[in-house]
């Protein structure tokens, strides 16, 4: 049985949220970056949601292409910044997308927030999974570097060789870190493939976040609740 809203959080394990366009508005940033990288190609907010939004960096480049029909060499994720590779046009996002966080102050969502501030009076275990590799440094320009219990980023995703979102082995690593039962625990995210990782893992309960526009996407995808913003779970 699927819960109403608002939400009793204190019948979950843990509750795991994804970053971008979840806890902070880096997301926009993100869109953005990936726009400049790939204009020549038409891109737009579809392809955006489809191709690129929640998957690995190196991972969103390659969807991308194949979308358009184009193959480039994989390279390795020490190659410059370039269009030569798959991971030369990821890394030349980055590079975009950093200057973008250093050019202004980011504030996590407000709603986001009050959640994270709703759960910490309850004691609950938190924890973020992201594809991203800039998370630790998000986390520490808006001040949330001590709310999560484990984070799990794209950099761990790499050392401990996870297959990144829509698979649900970063969300079921996280998972295993906190010690809880993915059956008895929450995931958040605002991307599809983040609510397949979600269902493919075997999560109680997995809300969607519509930012804008996504909403029957997310429901599509198997999301069990889409809320507008997370302070509408709060009681």
């Amino acid at each position: 049985m699927v819960p109403e809203v608002p939400l009793d959080w204190e019948r979950y394990d843990a509750i795991l949220f994804d970053l971008d366009g979840v806890i902070t508005p880096t997301a926009a940033l993100h869109q953005r970056a990936w726009t400049s990288i790939f204009a020549s190609y038409g891109f737009t907010d579809s392809d955006y949601l489809a191709y690129v939004d929640g998957r690995p960096r190196y991972d969103g480049v390659a969807t991308f292409l194949d979308s358009r029909g184009v193959t480039l060499p994989r390279g390795r994720p020490v190659d410059p910044p370039g269009d030569q590779t798959v991971c030369a046009i990821g890394n030349e996002k980055n590079r975009i997308f950093n200057e973008m966080l250093d050019s202004g102050a980011l504030s996590p969502y407000p709603g986001s927030l009050r959640l994270l501030e709703h759960l910490a009076e309850l004691d609950a275990c938190v924890g973020l999974v992201t594809s991203s590799r800039n998370a630790r440094r998000v986390l520490e320009v808006t001040g949330l570097d001590d709310r999560f219990d484990c984070v799990v980023d794209g950099l761990v995703a790499e050392k401990a060789d996870l297959a990144g979102k829509p698979a649900p082995d970063t969300y079921l690593y996280a998972a295993a870190q906190l010690g809880v039962d993915a059956a008895h625990s929450v995931v958040v995210e605002d991307a599809v493939s983040g609510v397949r990782a979600g269902r493919a893992g075997g999560f109680g309960l997995v809300i969607g976040v519509d930012r804008g526009e996504n909403r029957a996407a997310l429901n599509e995808s198997g999301a069990h609740i889409v809320v507008d913003d997370l302070d509408d779970t709060i009681d």
